[in-house]
């Protein structure tokens, strides 16, 4: 495909966006596994909002860069490197482990707020902030929806295993097979549809608080 000035900015743009967002995702984990008293995150250099030590070769770089740039941005996936946790470090372990597994989408909620602030503020004065600050709002809600769908090993899979308890055999078993059943799936008009409704609900309240307060 070929690449303008105007096609490579906004790619680029959108990637650095999603690298930051995704190792803030990471680095919450981290964070609160830390603060709960697991110090395997901090061991492993991951308590840290250096966004390399997060990064994986393939789902943070090639993988999204194939996608924004060969795909046209038609189809996007991208992961940070996982976090390693050892439960056994918590206090209260299923509780724990819960709180450790929700920083992450709460991180991405947290940014998307945050944004929807600043963006809607910095507007009054400088209106072509525009386009950056919903790119963050935007992305971070998706990360949050996408990350909280009820299936291994998304972090809304972790939540759901506890939430029924669910066997380790059985939750390897099925995170063994789920990204692959998810990226078909997502290939289906009606579960794409389903999902980008859904984001869009989640994103509305940014999208109006950023408004209000650029006074658009």
């Amino acid at each position: 495909m070929d690449l303008d000035l105007s096609t490579l900015r906004s790619g680029l743009l959108f990637y650095i966006v999603l690298v930051c967002s995704l190792c803030i995702h990471e680095w919450a984990h981290a964070y609160m596994a830390d603060k709960l008293g697991d110090p395997t995150p901090r061991l492993l250099g991951r308590v840290t909002i250096n966004p390399l030590p997060h990064m994986d070769l393939f789902g943070t770089v090639i993988f999204p860069l194939v996608c924004i740039f060969a795909l046209g941005g038609g189809f996007l996936f991208g992961w940070g490197k996982p976090v390693l946790v050892d439960p056994r470090n918590f206090r209260h372990p299923r509780r724990d482990d819960v709180l450790v597994t929700l920083a992450g989408p709460l991180s991405n909620l947290g940014l998307a707020l945050l944004a929807a602030v600043l963006g809607g503020l910095l507007y009054r004065t400088d209106p072509r902030t525009t386009e950056l600050f919903l790119l963050i709002v935007g992305l971070n809600v998706t990360l949050a929806v996408f990350n909280l769908l009820p299936l291994p090993p998304l972090d809304g899979g972790q939540v759901l295993r506890h939430a029924v308890r669910m066997r380790d055999e059985t939750y390897l078993a099925i995170a063994r097979w789920s990204f692959l059943v998810l990226i078909l799936a997502l290939w289906l008009p009606p579960v794409r549809w389903a999902l980008i409704t859904l984001m869009k609900l989640v994103a509305l309240p940014f999208v109006l608080l950023y408004q209000s307060l650029a006074g658009i």
